[in-house]
């Protein structure tokens, strides 16, 4: 049975989320470290994890395997879900998989090798805008879909 695990902390498409999964009557699953809201929906568990780097990222890569779907920002969170056989989205709605998590992973430890040696350099990415809502709501649709018959 599919379960949406969701990077829940920082994660800007928790409602669209919820929107998908209640669709598909899915369980769905926010790890975070707290101060969340938690959703009145049956379908959607708050899992509190204790404070601690990482330690939401290492909840789900211990659960998350093959038909389930993470939603994650994070690289290595990413890396070890898709290893573990899930499907990982970020919340733009690019898909991280078997062909490109490598490379998404090795882009990440050289930025963050460049802002280490450049105290200056700022992360700068571009902010998420109402384009990137709806790729990723198209994006989850055909992930979970694809994880369900799988």
């Amino acid at each position: 049975m599919t379960i949406l695990y969701v990077d829940a902390d920082a994660c800007p498409v928790k409602a669209e989320a919820e929107r998908v999964a209640t669709r598909h009557r899915i369980a769905m699953k926010l790890v975070s470290n707290g101060g969340l809201r938690p959703s009145q929906n049956p379908l959607v568990e708050s899992v509190i994890v204790p404070e601690g780097p990482d330690v939401a990222d290492m909840w789900i890569a211990e659960r998350a395997t093959t038909g389930d779907v993470v939603i994650t920002n994070d690289i290595p969170l990413a890396a070890k879900c898709v290893v573990a056989g899930a499907l990982v989205l970020k919340p733009n709605g690019e898909a991280l998989t078997k062909a490109n998590v490598g490379n998404a992973l090795a882009t990440r430890d050289l930025m963050t090798d460049l802002r280490a040696a450049d105290p200056f350099r700022q992360g700068g990415g571009r902010p998420f805008s109402k384009a990137d809502r709806s790729r990723f709501l198209d994006a989850l649709e055909r992930q979970i879909r694809a994880a369900m018959k799988g």
